[in-house]
């Protein structure tokens, strides 16, 4: 038996490396990647005449230290790329718009600076005031489909203010 393990360890090792392969192409995390590199360490040992407890060894020694070494430095490569861009309603949140049916605190509508028009509510944190047609608004949280929305106040420029007009 013992004989036969030697013999066609090759084998089993083949037979690993392209399972782990396979799941790692399934999970895209790495870790199978890593596993099946020390799979192939123990390929490798096997080949150079190692006997097969041997050959476990190296594989799993090799596969611990590409898990715990070369896998975290992977993830972070991988999602440095990741799209900045927000969507759903964080992309909502801090939009201003427009009022176009008087805002009150149970309904309203509003069409907000990406072209939606939504239906609208004054927050509960803002004076209890109704916003009519044309304010400015600014959302800041969303609630099923309807949006928060808070006056939105333009504030001037401390630095406008001081500039004097050319003649």
């Amino acid at each position: 038996m013992l004989e036969f393990l030697d013999s066609y360890a090759w084998i089993f090792w083949l037979g690993l490396i392209l399972l782990f392969v396979v799941i790692e192409m399934l999970t895209l995390e790495f870790t199978f990647l890593m596993i099946a590199i020390g799979s192939l360490g123990g390929l490798i040992a096997g080949a150079f005449g190692a006997p097969w407890y041997l050959q476990i060894v190296v594989a799993g020694i090799l596969s611990l230290l590409l898990i715990l070494t070369l896998r975290p430095p992977l993830l972070r490569l991988l999602k440095r790329g990741g799209d900045p861009t927000k969507s759903n309603v964080d992309a909502l949140l801090g939009l201003e718009g427009l009022v176009l049916d008087q805002v009150t605190d149970s309904a309203g509508h509003v069409k907000l600076s990406n072209g939606d028009t939504w239906t609208a509510r004054v927050s509960p944190l803002t004076e209890h005031r109704d916003l009519g047609r044309g304010e400015r608004v600014l959302v800041t949280a969303i609630d099923g489909a309807t949006a928060i929305v808070v006056p939105a106040i333009r504030l001037e420029s401390p630095i406008a203010e001081r500039q004097e007009p050319t003649p």
